[in-house]
């Protein structure tokens, strides 16, 4: 449990810090919300009506006394309301997060679908084809930026066969291209450890006990040496999972895709001040989140964790 609390006062500590600073440098960013807000088409807006509109959004008062006022607001669960839709923030982000949820989830499932028989077979068989070529495919895969492959992925299987959609969402063929462009980004990397891992965890002094016992090779590779080659991947997994789910911006802004990515784009571009900071909160808070996850599944996983974790 004491990495529960030392988790969550870290938690509260992160997301003070996180927020302030993401407070200071949205107002410092150029552009005018209040003008955002009043634009419409090519009607002229009154000076008069750009101060009232700031008076009411709180915007006229110094930047601290805003950050104050939006903190009290968040000790209360209450992210403020979105300047353009005049909606809770809370309830904007809770609406568009089920099809980010559902991308990142849809994209985890073909890395791991990819990785771990290619990062399996390339530490069984070392120096083989199997292993050379998931070695080429992993080179290829870190030195393709996600957008690139995004756009050969829409080039090839969209405009030029029709075999899937490119944009939107209706039907789950459309999650086909957005989730293989994130899951064949990422799988690169895991290849790459899962095949470090377990030649290392294959080379240990508890498997060459387990042989001389008998057991055989099947039941060693599944009970012993992947449980004890799943720290690492563990640990980058959780990584992989927050850097997801804030990182869909440019493949859902590529795919047209209705996520949290988009939306904080759009909000981005029109000033929305409420959800930009709303955004950055949930999103610091669910990797924090993630990560403490992560933490407690190598503690039950790794007994030598939790030996030292007692022994402090």
């Amino acid at each position: 449990m004491s990495i529960v609390w030392k988790r969550g006062v870290e938690l509260v500590l992160f997301i003070l810090l996180l927020s302030f600073v993401s407070f200071v440098f949205v107002k410092l960013a150029p552009g005018d919300a209040v003008k955002q807000m009043l634009r419409s088409d090519d009607v002229a807006i009154t000076s008069s009506e750009i101060k009232q509109q700031r008076e009411e959004l709180g915007l006229n008062e110094p930047v601290l006394v805003q950050y104050g006022n939006w903190l009290a607001g968040l000790a209360q669960l209450d992210l403020g309301k979105s300047y353009m839709t005049n909606r809770p923030v809370s309830e904007e982000l809770l609406r568009k997060m089920p099809a980010t949820l559902l991308l990142a989830g849809s994209s985890l499932l073909i890395l791991l679908l990819i990785a771990v028989p290619l990062g399996a077979l390339s530490a069984l068989y070392p120096n083989r084809f199997i292993d050379r070529a998931s070695r080429l495919l992993a080179v290829m895969g870190t030195s393709s930026p996600s957008f690139w492959l995004g756009l050969l992925l829409i080039e090839g299987l969209s405009v030029r066969s029709g075999l899937l959609p490119s944009m939107g969402t209706g039907t789950p063929w459309h999650l086909v291209l957005p989730s293989l462009t994130l899951g064949l980004t990422m799988s690169a990397v895991y290849v790459r450890l899962i095949r470090s891992s377990l030649m290392d965890s294959l080379t240990q002094d508890f498997i060459r006990g387990a042989r001389s016992r008998g057991i055989g090779s099947r039941k060693i590779l599944l009970r012993h040496a992947f449980r004890h080659a799943l720290t690492p991947v563990v640990t980058m997994f959780g990584v992989s999972i927050g850097s997801l789910l804030g990182g869909t911006v440019v493949i859902e802004v590529l795919f047209a895709y209705p996520g949290m990515g988009k939306f904080i784009v759009d909000a981005i571009q029109s000033r929305d001040y409420p959800v930009i900071q709303g955004y950055m909160v949930v999103m610091g808070i669910t990797v924090t989140l993630i990560h403490l996850l992560v933490d407690l599944v190598n503690h039950a996983l790794n007994p030598e964790m939790r030996l030292k974790g007692e022994s402090r």
